[in-house]
Order: C-alpha cells, then structure tokens, then sequence
C-alpha cells in the first residue's frame, strides 16, 4: 500500500498572492520574526504550508488595522510559547480592538466633516444652475 502526499506547499510567490502581500514583504515578516522560520525544499526554496498562510493572514489583518509591528511580534512570540499564552493573547488583542474602534469613531467623525462638505457644494451648484 502507498500513502499519497496530502500536505500543501506553496512557493514565495503563492504565499505572498495568497494572503496579499508582496514577496519582499513575505521574506521580510520573516526576517522580522513575526512567522518561524519558513521549511524549505530540497533546492533551498521556501515553501510555506496551511498553517503558515492561516498565520500570515491573521498578521496581515492585524496589520491592515494598524497594529505595530512590535505588537504583531509579540502576538507571534505569545502564539510561539504554547497555550499558557492565552491570557496574555486575549489582552494584547483585546487593546488593539479597543484602538481600533476609537479609530473608527474617529474615522466616522471626519467622514460627517466631508459629507457636510459634500452637501455644502452641492448646494451651491444647485443654487449657481438655477440663477
């Protein structure tokens, strides 16, 4: 009987489309230690696996909401160490979702500043087409 290989691999260049990022900054989250480092093929060539593309896609969420990169590194160090970690996990995230959404707010505040602006113009050309 033969066993048939089910695990995935991905080159860079799959990775890095994958979870949108370039391959610069694939090999450069690496470098940083924000993932382990990468298994490598026969020929020396990265080749990243699920669970490697699943952790690459939660940092570059994290980062897409403005997460330090300090901060994206401790979360790796604290996923790294194993599920003694959860707390620590918990409130790291827990204080970035609190920035986020003050961020939002602050977000959705200057947007009511544009719409009024939006209008204000608006209103002007309606008032310039009608002289």
């Amino acid at each position: 009987m033969t066993t048939v290989e089910t695990t995935v691999s991905y080159s860079v260049s799959e990775a890095a489309e994958a979870v949108g990022l370039s391959t610069y900054t694939l090999r450069w989250y690496e470098q940083e230690g924000l993932v382990e480092p990468i298994g490598r093929d026969s020929a020396g060539r990265r080749r990243y696996n699920a669970g490697d593309i699943g952790f690459l896609g939660l940092l570059t969420k994290l980062r897409g909401t403005g997460m330090s990169v300090a901060d994206m590194r401790r979360y790796a160090e604290l996923v790294r160490s194993g599920t003694g970690t959860y707390d620590a996990r918990l409130e790291l995230l827990e204080g970035h979702r609190d920035r986020v959404l003050e961020r939002i707010d602050a977000l959705k505040r200057d947007l009511e500043a544009v719409d009024f602006k939006i209008s204000m113009y608006r209103a002007y050309q309606c008032q310039e087409q009608s002289s």
